[in-house]
Order: C-alpha cells, then sequence, then structure tokens
C-alpha cells in the first residue's frame, strides 16, 4: 500500500464528508471552489488508501424505546497476545459488541455493548460472553444520559 499523507484538501474533504456524507462531488467542488473531477479523484483515492472506510446512516439511540448502552471493562486472567487476539476475535462475533477497545489502567478491554434492557444485557453476559474463556474480573456501567455524540475524527 502507498504511503500517503492527506494535504488540505483532502482534510477539508475528509471534514466535510464526516459531517454529510451524502455531499455529492459537485456540492464539495463548490464549498472547496474546485472543480468537481479533481474532488472525485481525492475522494476515491481517500477510499482506496482506506481514510474513507465506510459511509454509514447514524441512528439516534433515543428514538428507540429499548436501547441500553453499556462500557463493559474486562480484565483477562491470562495475558499472552495469543489470548488477546483471540478474546478479540470473539468477541467481535457478538452483534451487542458495537466496539471494542484493547486499554491500559486495571482492565484490558472496554466493550461498548447494546442490549434491550437490563434482562437482555444479563442474558448477553451469562449466556454468551460468560461462555468465553480467559474471562477474569468485570466491571459495568451503564449510561444514564449521553451529553455528547460526535463521530467526526478532528482531521
Amino acid at each position: 500500500m502507498e504511503l500517503y499523507s492527506p494535504d488540505q484538501t483532502d482534510r477539508d474533504i475528509l471534514t466535510l464528508l464526516q459531517k454529510d456524507a451524502t455531499l455529492t462531488y459537485k456540492e464539495l467542488a463548490a464549498i472547496l471552489h474546485l472543480s468537481k473531477s479533481p474532488i472525485q479523484e481525492r475522494v476515491k483515492r481517500l477510499e482506496r488508501l482506506g481514510f474513507i472506510s465506510a459511509i454509514v446512516a447514524l441512528i439516534d439511540p433515543n428514538k428507540f424505546d429499548n436501547c441500553m448502552i453499556c462500557y463493559l471493562q474486562v480484565q483477562l486472567t491470562n495475558h499472552s497476545v495469543h489470548n488477546f487476539k483471540l478474546f478479540q476475535q470473539e468477541v467481535s462475533k457478538f452483534q451487542e459488541v458495537l466496539e471494542c477497545y484493547h486499554t491500559t489502567g486495571g482492565f484490558d478491554f472496554m466493550l461498548k455493548v447494546v442490549a434491550k434492557n437490563m434482562i437482555a444485557y444479563n442474558d448477553f453476559l451469562i449466556n454468551k460472553f460468560g461462555q468465553l474463556a480467559n474471562i477474569g474480573t468485570l466491571n459495568s456501567s451503564l449510561v444514564i444520559t449521553q451529553a455528547k455524540r460526535e463521530t467526526a475524527l478532528p482531521v
């Protein structure tokens, strides 16, 4: 893969698309005072190089009656590289796990988990997550309210 560092125009494109991925090449060109063709080429290059990994619709979880978000901190009992990789592979299979981070501090991983309610979360913990090998200490934090939700990276 070619090594590429985005210039300011690429960064501007990325900033705009993170806020509104429905912008057309023509609209991007007008905002950035460029022609459509170079914008299209730049976006395609950013996609090819993995700077743009997906174009998705963000859904507001508050619009659903039954949507509980939890952060689950996990400490493994064995800290080998193999066990870390195996854990990451296994939790990635659970549709309830939205995000998985290998972290520093008192826990090895932090997971963002979504469930319909406390009963569903408990079922996930016992019947799915609890079946994984090498699980030590767990700490669950339930989200009460969300003060900020931003998906755009400052580029």
